[in-house]
């Protein structure tokens, strides 16, 4: 989410997603089962989709911050500087009505970066909730400014993990969740740091109603596969894509990239463009280099 500003591979810059890039071959397949509702999800180890640096802010998003956190950002983390979720925390019907006053659908963003495509959505929508999920400072802070300035109460902001929010989440509670070019992680070492991976897929699905959707975008052609072989195989989710992609069934890097075009193909199912997603500066250069966008649409079952 939340644009590749966020590539720690590519000199990271702040205003990321809480997304990036990797996976093994052995994931080709994945038939994961549904969660068992009656037992918590458990993480064996934290691999961590992103890098954390320090985001200074300039003083004009150090006064967007000090002016918006009370109103938008809400205080979930452990301790000061953490982005771990606090022991005593779970999402819940209860606490999202607390939260927004209301019993409206509830849209989760993973990786929202500057906030672009979740403000957007929350001032077209007053009638669904919104909550961005950011890690970075600067990302944080614009969210609050655009938000800020169109006065909205149906959008908050959590600076966590986002495996971690939703481990903690109770089951339907969830409408929508949206993984908007995530990154990539190109190396194939740090394909397990890449966010979409089947303990989150796990996690998602469980947090989400029944027929709820996790929309994912991305601008990676080897991503693109990574999404298809974490998700397509498993009994929780449909994929609903109307559009038939070929890609190359090896996965490819830096190291690799020029040898796709001879490595051999199949069709996958994907979705057109998501109307709701904003075109960003990001997606726009994306085109421009000619890189093709994949949209995803996964429905609950």
């Amino acid at each position: 989410m939340q644009e590749h500003e966020e590539h720690p591979t590519q000199n990271a810059q702040s205003g990321s997603q809480d997304a990036q890039h990797t996976q093994q071959h052995a994931q080709d397949a994945q038939h994961a089962q549904p969660a068992d509702e009656t037992q918590p999800i458990r993480h064996e180890h934290k691999v961590l989709s992103f890098v954390r640096r320090s985001g200074r802010l300039d003083a004009r998003l150090q006064r967007a911050w000090d002016t918006y956190a009370d109103t938008y950002l809400l205080p979930l983390n452990a301790a000061e500087g953490s982005l771990d979720i606090r022991d005593d925390w779970r999402l819940t019907r209860e606490w999202i009505h607390d939260t927004w006053s209301n019993a409206h659908p509830l849209v989760i963003e993973i990786g929202t970066g500057q906030g672009e495509n979740i403000v957007a959505a929350a001032a077209q929508h007053p009638q669904t909730n919104y909550l961005a999920l950011e890690v970075y400072d600067p990302g944080v802070a614009h969210t609050m400014l655009r938000a800020g300035k169109q006065h909205l109460n149906n959008l908050r902001i959590a600076q966590i993990n986002a495996p971690e929010l939703f481990a903690k989440a109770d089951a339907a509670t969830v409408d929508e969740v949206w993984t908007f070019f995530p990154d990539p992680w190109p190396k194939m070492k740090h394909h397990k740091r890449r966010i979409v991976q089947p303990a989150l897929a796990e996690a998602i699905h469980r947090a989400l109603i029944a027929g709820g959707l996790w929309r994912i975008a991305t601008d990676i052609e080897d991503y693109a596969l990574h999404v298809h072989e974490v998700m397509d195989g498993r009994d929780d989710f449909e994929n609903i894509g109307e559009i038939t992609v070929s890609l190359p069934t090896g996965h490819v890097g830096k190291g690799n990239a020029d040898l796709a075009l001879d490595m051999p193909h199949a069709n996958f199912a994907e979705s057109s463009r998501f109307e709701g997603r904003v075109l960003t500066n990001f997606e726009k250069k994306g085109l421009e280099a000619g890189r093709v966008i994949h949209d995803f649409t996964y429905r609950s079952r």
